[in-house]
């Protein structure tokens, strides 16, 4: 049998202790008894028995069916880590019209959560002034903090990057 992993509750006979405090499906306590009798009162519902408050003194055991909790655990856990990443190209002689639906599309994900990465794009000539694009990638951004409804961070200022200017935005 492999190792359990220490963030594993302990389930059903795996539950090694002299007494458990039992918490039934509704939430209602049944008192304090034996891991054998916690058992059998879970296998009167036809759920498990599951360690929830391992520290506690006597531990607590809820009847629950576990492989539901460990679903919704893991939904849980990789729901909150998704985060959401747009990116948004543009030219540093893009017309007023175009800057602003790009503009309105980059708000509009971050209202929905989603981080936002503002890509500038230089060719030929344009490459000769990045400075002159990181001043108007600065305006973008303040622009965009006018018109959002919540705050956002600018996780990384524009900065030059070879042929390209970024700057990464987040919601606060």
């Amino acid at each position: 049998m492999p190792p359990r992993r220490p963030e594993e509750p302990r389930v059903n006979h795996r539950i090694r202790f002299p007494q458990v405090r039992v918490i039934d499906p509704e939430g209602n306590q049944l008192g304090v008894m034996s891991p054998d009798d916690a058992r059998g009162h879970a296998k009167e519902f036809g759920l498990d028995l599951v360690e929830v408050a391992p520290k506690a003194r006597p531990p607590v055991c809820r009847i629950m069916d576990y492989g539901k909790y460990k679903y919704e655990q893991s939904k849980k856990s990789s729901g909150s880590a998704r985060t959401s990443s747009k990116t948004y190209r543009m030219r540093p002689n893009i017309s007023d019209h175009d800057l602003d639906t790009k503009l309105r599309k980059a708000l509009s994900a971050l209202e929905k959560g989603d981080q936002v990465k503002l890509v500038m794009r230089m060719r030929g000539r344009e490459r000769a002034y990045p400075d002159r694009w990181v001043e108007m990638m600065k305006e973008i951004i303040s622009t965009m903090e006018d018109r959002l409804d919540r705050d956002m961070t600018v996780v990384q200022r524009p900065k030059a990057e070879g042929r390209q200017i970024t700057t990464l935005l987040e919601p606060a």
